[in-house]
Order: C-alpha cells, then sequence, then structure tokens
C-alpha cells in the first residue's frame, strides 16, 4: 500500500495522488470470442485523420468503402461472426472489423478459414496488452529540495532520473520546442497545472470508458516528458517545450490502479490517428504478444519517418509488441539486466504528475521509456531531420554509467564544445516556445 499525502499541486512541502472512479472496459465480451479481420478499402477519402471509425459514411469516393463494408458482411454471414465495430486505416488502406464468435465456435478454425478467404487480408485474434508502470512505497511528506539554480518549480531538486540523464544541463541547448510528441496510453490530465499549454490534442479509442480522473499512467508520461519548466509549481520536464498529442488507448485495470490495459482494437486506432497527427516520436509505454495488425502500423509509422519508443517488459523479452518490431527503439529501466540491443533510463521511484493536479513516485520501463522520449525531443528541436538509427546511436554511444545521458547526446549532435557542466546561475534554459 502506497502513503500518500493529498495536497494542491502549488504546495512547497508534499507530494500526492488524487486518483478515483470506476472503469468499464470496452471490451465486454471475453477476449478469446473476438477477432479482428481486415480487408482491402479501396475508397481515397479527402481527410486529415489517419483513422475514421465505422468507414467513410459520408466521404467522397465511398464506392470503395461501400465495397468494403459489402465484402465485411459477407464474411460475417459465411463464418458465422457478429460485428462489433468497423473502422478503417487510412495508412494500410485496410477496413477492419471487430468480429464476435458465436458461443461455442473455436477460434483457431475461424481464423483459419479466414486465413484462406481470398476477401481478407488479415485475420488474428483479439490480443491484451499492457502498460509497464507501477506503485512504489513513498513517504507520507517529503519537502522540496534544493533545486537546479535555473529553475524555480519546487520539485526539481527530488527528480532524480531529470538528474541523472543530464536534462538540466540539456536544456541550455534545447527544450524540445516544435516537436509533437505522440503519447499512446491512457488519456492525460491536460488540466493538471504543470502541463498548461503542453497538450495540444486529445482522442479517445477507449469508447468513453475512461476518465481524466482514471488517466494516471498517460499523465505519468506526459509529466516525465514534458511538464512545465519555471512556472512555480511542481517539476520539470525532460522537453518542456514539446507539444504533446495524447491518443487514449489503455484504460486502468482498477480505479486508481498505476497499471492499465489496452487491446489491438484501441491500439489500432490509436496508433494509426497517431501516425497521421503530424508527430514526430511516438511514446509506447506498454507491451504485449506479437501482433501482425500493430507490426504493421509501426512499420508504417517508421517508414513515414516517425521515432518510435518502446518500453522492454519487466520480463526482459524482445519478441513482443513493440519491441518486437525492427526499428523500435526499445528502452528498460536502468536497473534491469543489461541488454545491448536497448538504450536504458531511469525507471525506479520516479517523481511524475498525478490526475487532479498532484504528484507522486512511479516505478517500471514506462518511466524509463517517457525519458528517452522526451531526450530525442530534444534532439529533433535541434535537428529536425534527425533519424530513428541517429537518435539511438547518439544515446547510446553517449550514455555514461547505466543511463542515457542527453546532454552528452546533445554535444555529440553538434560537434562542437557545448558543454554538460552543472548550471552556472547566470544561464537560462532554451526559450520553451521558439
Amino acid at each position: 500500500m502506497i502513503r500518500r499525502a493529498r495536497m494542491p499541486a502549488c504546495a512547497l512541502a508534499c507530494l500526492a495522488i488524487a486518483c478515483s472512479g470506476a472503469h468499464a472496459a470496452p471490451t465486454r465480451a471475453p477476449l478469446e470470442r473476438r477477432i479482428v479481420v481486415a480487408v482491402e478499402e479501396v475508397a481515397e477519402p479527402d481527410v486529415g485523420a489517419a483513422t475514421t471509425p465505422r468507414g467513410y459514411s459520408g466521404l467522397r469516393n465511398y464506392s470503395g468503402g461501400d465495397r468494403a463494408r459489402s465484402s465485411a458482411a459477407a464474411l460475417a454471414r459465411e463464418h458465422g461472426l457478429h460485428e462489433v465495430s468497423a473502422w478503417t486505416i487510412d495508412p494500410l488502406r485496410l477496413r477492419c472489423m471487430l468480429y464476435e464468435l458465436d458461443e461455442g465456435a473455436d477460434r483457431g478454425e475461424v481464423l483459419a478459414r479466414l486465413a484462406r478467404d481470398r476477401r481478407v487480408r488479415l485475420a488474428q485474434p483479439l490480443q491484451e496488452f499492457r502498460t509497464y508502470g507501477s506503485e512504489r512505497p513513498a513517504p507520507d511528506a517529503i519537502s522540496a529540495a534544493p533545486a537546479p539554480a535555473a529553475y524555480n518549480d519546487p520539485y526539481v531538486g527530488l527528480q532524480s532520473g531529470f538528474s541523472a540523464i543530464g536534462a538540466a544541463a540539456a536544456q541550455r541547448w534545447s527544450s524540445g520546442a516544435r516537436v509533437d510528441v505522440a503519447v499512446v496510453d491512457t488519456g492525460i490530465d491536460a488540466g493538471h497545472p504543470d502541463l498548461a499549454g503542453r497538450v495540444v490534442s486529445q482522442r479517445d479509442f477507449t469508447d468513453g470508458a475512461s476518465s481524466a480522473a482514471n488517466d494516471r499512467h498517460g499523465t505519468e508520461v506526459a509529466g516525465v516528458i514534458a511538464a512545465v519548466a519555471n512556472n512555480g509549481v511542481g517539476i520539470v520536464g525532460v522537453a518542456p517545450g514539446a507539444r504533446l498529442r495524447a491518443f487514449r488507448a489503455c484504460w486502468p485495470i482498477e480505479a486508481a490502479a498505476a497499471e492499465a490495459r489496452c487491446d489491438t482494437f484501441t491500439l489500432a486506432q490509436a496508433i494509426g490517428a497517431a501516425i497521421g497527427s503530424g508527430a514526430r516520436v511516438m511514446n509506447l509505454s506498454l507491451g504485449g504478444p506479437s501482433d501482425p495488425l500493430l507490426e504493421r502500423l509501426l512499420a508504417t509509422a517508421i517508414d513515414r519517418g516517425i521515432i518510435v519508443v518502446g518500453a522492454v517488459p519487466p520480463d526482459a523479452r524482445m519478441d513482443g509488441f513493440p519491441v518486437g518490431v525492427p526499428g523500435v527503439i526499445a528502452v528498460r529501466s536502468s536497473d534491469m539486466a543489461v541488454d545491448a540491443r536497448t538504450l536504458a533510463a531511469p525507471g525506479n521511484d520516479i517523481l511524475t504528475l498525478e490526475p487532479g493536479g498532484h504528484y507522486d513516485y512511479s516505478s517500471g520501463s514506462s518511466l524509463a521509456t517517457a525519458h528517452v522520449t522526451g531526450a530525442i525531443a530534444l534532439l529533433l528541436d535541434l535537428e529536425p531531420r534527425l533519424d530513428a538509427a541517429t537518435a539511438r546511436a547518439l544515446l547510446r554511444d553517449s550514455s555514461r554509467g547505466p543511463s542515457i545521458d542527453a546532454c552528452a547526446a546533445i554535444a555529440a549532435l553538434a560537434g562542437g564544445p557545448r558543454t554538460c557542466l552543472p548550471f552556472p546561475p547566470s544561464l537560462g534554459l532554451a526559450h520553451a516556445d521558439r
């Protein structure tokens, strides 16, 4: 049981969390009775969103959408399926259907039949994924600690991860301004005072079942990436000038839980939308089994130049989603076993944001992933053409000790005399809104 002291965001003496509210999962039938099937979508609608739930109804060139819908209806009749929902993934030119099987039907047999059907481009089980954050015991009250001279945020001196990766020194040169970061997670509490102006868009793919009060994990991740600097409250994000685009695909396993659940259906919609959002970095502090549809989506994102950062699971397996997808930057917590295929960042007892304007500690590779995403936003602010391979190499080769070093990576990117000494009082942050 974590012990907390509930205090407002402006309090200087205590850290707290306020999470409440029940959640009904958007997938109510047993997971084993649901499958995802995709057919070709040949319509070419003029829309900005990458993902359009319920197809192309009312849009131009709808004849292609009609053909896909007709194929979907025929597949349902012929294979004993019941459509729960359907959506179009424009980047893949696929119309996807979430089907429910008749009770007693053998899912493996149904999928095998669908795989042989020439109309079908993909048929797979609906799979479950989870975020990688967990509570850690913390004192009832923690006083503000001395902060670097450049900041007036009272808790920055308590941010061990921020300090370990050299974020304060890195922010001499970059704040992550002009860099859009897609956070595919639970939602984000955009009303938190330490995220004022940072969350520029939010979309919900959980059927509205998750309220802002339950958006704990996404808010924690967002705080590590982009909490506002020098606003006189709370903490500082690694890239306090970055703009966050929130895509809610996960919901808490239970009220006030740090861990959240997602599935193929919600993640596919969220990732598809993130691809079309203009984000340069995608943070996936979650994972699960290998998933054909989600892997195709990430491959498309990477081909389009989006840098995808994914969390290594607690068991450190690298064959699942997303870390098993080629091109994804895999991140482990620095207290996990060393693996040359991954970057390491702080993930233990990380002070971050909680819904309702509060603060608390959290742990897990979810938070380590957020540190790396923030560091990449700093690099992109300086070099917008940076690709994933170069970003990974800069962070890997400049790592010192058990963690990445954001300032050393910036110095390596510049190839010049940028120093990573502690902040002198005369030097301020890079402007966050350049």
